[in-house]
């Protein structure tokens, strides 16, 4: 870390290490030779008293000099200038107090200024703080002390209890509990098991644990934003910009008015006191402030602004472009459903698959493995297991010949089959067929899962000022049309390559002001070429975190409309701190050239102007998110409860489309019974009490939140359909059960029944995803599919 810490210039080093020290001594100097100045003159001792101000004004010229060719190096006028012109002024027409007064004001000016710059940026610097420096790596059987940059790639280090995590690397053996808020600033714990992925900067806040290196601390998550934190406020946003400008039409009015003053009172006091109160050195600092200010309110949600002018644009954006996989998706496959073979069972399907792929570091193997084994299924150690890249995997389980995979289909396929291809072409899924000794018995349908915060952050996006959304995929156009139309974008571009993505976003970038969202390496073109480049930091690629202007460091899209609002805050702030100050300078300079404000008086209020809008300036850190609704602890526990349970239940929700397809098949089966006994068990024992709880405990808390019983009306009503659906259901049982088997004069009615009460399922499960669960912080199965 001291490498990355290095690239800063020296000069520019050993100012602001020296800045915090000579700021205030140049604030206790002019200070003490006003208060002996004014003791002095009590005591009637004027020359002692002039001799003291004297000083104070000389003491404040000489760094006020220094500033003033410092802004006109770096290509700003005025303000500098016109603070050597007051100061020298009031020496030459002997108005020492009024000089004192300035050389005070000018000191607590900076000084006041400074310390808002270092409240302002204590969050990135913190970042820098917080770098670590030491890892315990081991080696020959014992533990030796490693500096960080010394770690390599598959080391395997120990990790102490409240240690900071060295590397970017996988939980080698057991649990960690890792405190993950340096990074997101999500306070609650996290646990890794054996085989996931740890990022650099997080702290154990559990056990010891053992981790294996991935990649080395100047290529592990923590070095990316250590190096983005280092630039932030480096360069300064066109707002800054603006103000300079201010103050090159300022110097000449200011001027003019000290010209006018000393025509209108006839001495050149009138024009020192127009001078005075025409030192607005702070005033116009209020601006960076502003902008540093909304940067640290950033990095306390997560979001990392790599400077002013990322800032400043991002709070004028009007279009964004949005990658899909990773961004808009969970970008995580899941489990989608499992298709049996006639006679077969979804659970042993998927048992086979889980119990083979436990072999295989496919991502797809992963997602089938995670579904086995949160449904309790007892998965089997395979033997012989090989795979096949490009097809998947084949070996033995339980004594049998198993294959998952991308199997051959057989040139006469069974309806089952078609069946299956159809609903994978339907829902845009991917499909890994399971063989048994020879012949497929099933197959398992997978998708990447949109983002359950998609849908309100893109709401909020639009509010927040957005007047264009598209999206960007290398993916097929089917998957990409379907997000496209749930999301409800402005447009889609699918099957783009990076060089397509970069022509594209290039095109939105010249119309107007022009976001880009992505997370993987291809992404990382586009978001350099786009006005302002947002990488998804928390699991995208460090290509793409280098090449953004802005990281989100938590896993949580709707964390950039809350920097949206924030940088649009920001923005107005300065703005605001600048036009304000600027117009009540102008009115005391006004005041001052007809000899109504003497300079000690002009000094005073001036000093009032500077620090009321530095103060002002300060605003910035409170600004944005004022859309966010907030949720109680107690409500928020209640939210993570029933998502989990619903959760379980979408996993479950496949039982009642499956009946309706059997019965469709062959109503007057006794498997067709059988399985409408089924569906209606889920129904009476776990569905509709889920409903009825959510009824009288969950919604209840939410009208406080969402500021109306009317919010969640709509919701309660659905399950007042669910449950009326439910009771037809069982009215259809129990006919068939009376006759033995469902007859005919039943089909129509009961596939009705059991295929609306699938879809209102689906539509009120992704409803309140949407609107409740994602309310609360890290909403648990973040990166399910919404049903």
């Amino acid at each position: 870390m001291t490498e990355l810490r290095s690239t800063e210039p020296t000069r520019r080093s050993a100012a602001r290490r020296l800045r915090p020290r000579f700021e205030p001594a140049l604030l206790a100097l002019t200070t003490c030779a006003l208060l002996v100045g004014a003791i002095a003159w009590a005591a009637g001792a004027a020359n002692i008293a002039d001799a003291a101000w004297i000083t104070g004004t000389v003491v404040a010229i000489l760094p006020a000099f220094t500033w003033m060719l410092l802004a006109l190096w770096r290509g700003r006028t005025g303000v500098d200038l016109i603070a050597v012109l007051s100061l020298g002024g009031t020496l030459a027409v002997h108005e020492y107090l009024a000089g004192a007064l300035i050389a005070v004001m000018l000191s607590s000016g900076q000084a006041l200024d400074s310390a808002a710059q270092r409240r302002a940026t204590h969050d990135l610097r913190a970042l820098l703080e917080h770098a670590p420096r030491f890892a315990h790596r081991q080696a020959s059987g014992s533990l030796e002390t490693v500096a960080v940059e010394d770690v390599r790639a598959d080391d395997v280090l120990v990790v102490a209890p409240g240690e900071s995590v060295p590397v970017d690397g996988v939980v080698r053996s057991g649990v960690a509990v890792v405190d993950e808020s340096v990074l997101t600033g999500e306070p609650a714990h996290v646990e890794r098991a054996a085989g996931e992925p740890v990022r650099s900067g997080v702290v154990n806040a559990g056990a010891a644990f053992e981790l294996r290196a991935s990649a080395t601390a100047a290529e592990s998550t923590y070095a990316g934003i250590v190096r983005l934190a280092a630039e932030a406020g480096a360069e300064r946003a066109p707002v800054v910009r603006l103000a300079d400008r201010y103050a090159a039409w300022f110097l000449p009015l200011a001027l003019l008015l000290a010209g006018g003053g000393w025509l209108i009172t006839g001495s050149a006091v009138g024009a020192v006191a127009v001078l005075v109160v025409a030192t607005p050195c702070p005033l116009l600092l209020a601006v960076p402030v502003a902008v540093a200010s909304g940067m640290s309110r950033a990095s306390r949600i997560g979001v990392i602004i790599r400077d002013g002018a990322a800032l400043e644009n991002l709070g004028r954006a009007e279009t964004a472009v949005l990658d899909k996989t990773g961004t808009l998706t969970a970008g995580r496959p899941t489990v989608l459903d499992v298709v049996p073979a006639p006679g077969g069972d979804a659970e042993e399907v998927l048992r086979l698959a889980a119990s083979l792929d436990q072999m295989s570091q496919h991502v797809l193997a992963e997602a089938i493995v995670t579904r086995a084994r949160r449904g309790g299924l007892a998965l089997t150690p395979p033997s012989d297991a090989w795979e096949q890249p490009g097809r998947g995997m084949s070996g033995v389980v339980g004594g049998e010949r198993v294959e998952v995979g991308k199997l051959a289909v057989p040139e006469h396929r069974p309806s089952w089959v078609n069946s299956a291809l159809n609903r994978a072409m339907l829902d845009a899924a991917a499909i890994a067929w399971v063989a048994r000794e020879g012949e497929l018995c099933g197959a398992v349908l997978l998708r990447d899962p949109l983002r359950r915060d998609a849908p309100r952050t893109l709401r909020r996006l639009r509010s927040a000022g957005l007047r264009r959304l598209i999206m960007l995929t290398g993916d097929r156009s089917e998957p990409a049309s379907e997000v496209a139309a749930v999301l409800g974008l402005d447009g889609v571009h699918a099957e783009q390559t990076p060089a397509g993505k970069v022509a594209r976003v290039r095109a939105e970038s010249d119309a107007s002001t022009t976001i880009m969202v992505g997370d993987g390496v291809n992404d990382a073109p586009a978001l350099a070429a786009a006005t302002v480049g947002v990488a998804m930091g928390a699991r995208g690629s460090t290509a793409s975190s280098e090449a953004a202007d802005i990281v989100l460091t938590t896993d949580r899209l709707d964390r950039l409309a809350d920097a949206m609002l924030i940088a649009r805050g920001a923005r107005r702030i300065a703005v605001q701190s600048a036009a304000a100050g600027m117009g009540l300078s102008v009115i005391a300079m006004m005041i001052a050239a007809f000899g109504w404000l003497p300079p000690a008086a002009g000094a005073l209020l001036q000093e009032g102007i500077d620090i009321a809008v530095i103060a002002n300036a300060l605003r910035a850190l409170r600004a944005g998110r004022r859309d966010q609704i907030t949720v109680p602890q107690g409500t928020g526990a209640l939210l993570h409860r029933f998502a989990a349970a619903q959760g379980a239940l979408r996993e479950t929700l496949h039982l009642i489309r499956d009946t309706a397809d059997l019965i469709s098949l062959d109503p007057g089966s006794k498997d067709s019974l059988a399985a409408l006994r089924q569906a209606q068990q889920f129904l009476d024992q776990q569905l509709v009490p889920h409903e009825k709880a959510e009824d009288s405990q969950l919604y209840p808390a939410l009208i406080g939140p969402l500021g109306s019983s009317e919010a969640i009306a709509t919701m309660s009503r659905a399950h007042a359909e669910i449950e009326r659906l439910g009771r037809r259901t069982a009215t259809h049982l129990r006919l068939a059960e009376s006759r033995g088997h469902i007859e005919g004069d039943q089909v129509a009615d009961l596939l009705a029944t059991l295929y609306g009460l699938y879809a209102v399922l689906r539509l009120h499960f992704a409803q309140e995803e949407e609107n409740y669960f994602t309310l609360a912080e890290a909403p648990p199965n973040a990166g399910e599919p919404g049903a």
